[in-house]
């Protein structure tokens, strides 16, 4: 049974994309900042059948909660076949790059940016004992910087400045991760999993949960000979799903 770690799965996205996982016979750790929501969680999906769950306390803000996380799954598995870097916050959704605070600069890329690299590391030895590692990360189409400088784009001038900064940060960092571990079996993609509804737009998109889950487990679940070092992005590239950078 493969093994998979979802940070911030306590809802939305990231509890959908444990339930289809779950559903594909993944052994779900799932991942929360709080133990009580965590376990709220894990028993509304063990109520509808799906058992092979359990949650992890892990702050990917925190590096004392993230080494404390990484030592508990240590002590279940030796292996970890897949992590999702699903936690994620938007910060100011209408500031733009001369209004935001320096501050929120800084606790947007501590979760979006910097808590992936801390949670990726610390987790690095686990997933380098499956034959098949996989890594996701989260991303958003608004990323994209490629399409950020196109006119025509159809959310071109939406630019919450924190949250745009560090995700074409963090495609930065899938980029340099994918091509370091080029000549391993590990597959490294972002996803961007869509405009979708819910409570980090305040339910304004287009999307739904499941939809967007589902291009999340898509790269989660590669084969052998599946692509590495990607941007999915079906809102930014609708004929192709493969997003510029």
């Amino acid at each position: 049974m493969k093994t998979v770690l979802i940070t911030g799965a306590n809802k939305s996205i990231g509890f959908e994309t444990a339930r289809q996982l779950l559903q594909l016979g993944y052994y779900v750790y799932l991942g929360s900042r709080d133990l009580t929501k965590g376990q709220q969680a894990v028993d509304q999906l063990q109520a509808d059948g799906l058992t092979q769950v359990e949650p992890i306390v892990i702050d990917v803000d925190d590096p004392h909660s993230v080494q404390s996380a990484r030592d508990e799954l240590g002590q279940k598995t030796t292996v970890l076949d897949v992590l999702v870097n699903n936690a994620g916050i938007s910060g100011s959704i209408t500031a733009g790059p001369l209004a935001t605070d320096l501050g929120e600069f800084r606790q947007v890329l501590d979760t979006n940016f910097f808590g992936v690299i801390q949670v990726t590391q610390a987790f690095a030895d686990l997933l380098h004992q499956s034959p098949e590692p996989r890594i996701v990360n989260v991303t958003s189409g608004l990323g994209s910087l490629t399409r950020q400088s196109d006119p025509s784009w159809v959310y071109y001038g939406i630019t919450p400045a924190a949250y745009v900064a560090s995700k074409a940060a963090l495609n930065a960092y899938t980029i340099a991760l994918a091509n370091h571990l080029r000549d391993t079996p590990f597959k490294v993609n972002a996803v961007d999993p869509g405009y979708t509804a819910t409570d980090f737009n305040h339910h304004s998109g287009p999307g739904t949960v499941p939809d967007a889950a589902a291009r999340v487990v898509k790269a989660a679940t590669l084969g052998p000979d599946g692509p590495t070092g990607q941007f999915y992005s079906d809102d930014n590239a609708p004929d192709t799903g493969i997003s510029p950078w």
